[in-house]
């Protein structure tokens, strides 16, 4: 896929700064994500991937420069707001919750509460109505090889887990899904499914913020890679610019190359 970046982005930061003392874990940093694309960030350890991203994501309230949605400037005070405005978070660690279904993992915190008074005031949930919305959703990503809605998640593989997460971002993410190192824990068969997962959301119409260390994996999968050194971008480039080594070499600053945002 060719990203438009003569679009307007529809998640981007300008000058972003994050002090922690005397450390500077973001240095004025400028990121853009255009609509469609799976954009992603790689980087050393240390190079402020994990501050920016939790800048984006609502986990982290920057000291200065702004982070602009749709072209408008926002500032999240937590990640409950920012999932407010559309932007979901996959976590590396499979954030779900082993006890609960399928279903009831989806909904976490957003269940669906039967209509009329049985739901404004006996609170009682619309387990069907969940149950339908998750098993469409599953369906629509090509996920239900699991043939148990309402079976445990413990159940499941890893995977298949993952494939649980990425759903839920991809059910109420209306703008932004951002998949913070998604195949970490994952063999090569589920790593496959995970990475086929990803462009198929993707293709779908929600850009995605692909943060990996498996340069293979982003490589396959990304339209364009924002590459993070010392708290800011280093440099924007493409799978087709750039091979994977020469990547490498400008995370480590091996090699300079031209700064240009607007690579595609």
């Amino acid at each position: 896929m060719t990203t438009n970046t003569n679009q307007t982005p529809i998640l981007q930061t300008k000058n972003l700064v994050k002090r922690y003392g005397s450390v500077t874990a973001i240095d004025h940093a400028d990121f853009e994500l255009y609509p469609g694309e799976i954009l992603a960030i790689i980087g050393d350890n240390g190079a402020g991937k994990s501050s920016l991203i939790k800048a984006l994501s609502g986990a982290l309230m920057p000291d200065e420069g702004e982070i602009l949605l749709d072209g408008q400037p926002v500032n999240f005070s937590s990640p409950m707001e920012a999932r407010a405005l559309g932007i979901e978070t996959v976590y590396q660690n499979l954030a779900v919750s082993p006890a609960l279904n399928i279903a009831d993992n989806l909904f976490l915190g957003r269940e669906i509460r039967k209509p009329g008074i049985l739901g404004s005031v006996f609170r009682m949930l619309d387990k069907k109505a969940m149950e339908q919305k998750a098993k469409d959703k599953m369906t629509e990503l090509g996920l239900m090889t699991i043939q148990n809605i309402s079976q445990a998640v413990e159940s499941l593989s890893g995977g298949q887990r993952q494939g649980v997460a990425v759903a839920r971002s991809a059910l109420f993410g209306t703008k932004v899904v951002i998949m913070d190192e998604p195949t970490a824990a994952l063999g090569v068969k589920e790593s496959r499914r995970v990475l086929n997962l990803i462009k198929e959301v993707r293709d779908r119409g929600l850009p995605i913020i692909l943060i990996s260390h498996n340069m293979p994996h982003v490589f396959e999968v990304a339209d364009r890679i924002h590459i993070h050194r010392l708290g800011k971008r280093a440099a924007v480039i493409t799978p087709q610019s750039h091979s994977m080594s020469e990547a490498v070499a400008i995370m480590t600053g091996a090699l300079e190359v031209n700064n240009d945002p607007q690579a595609a």
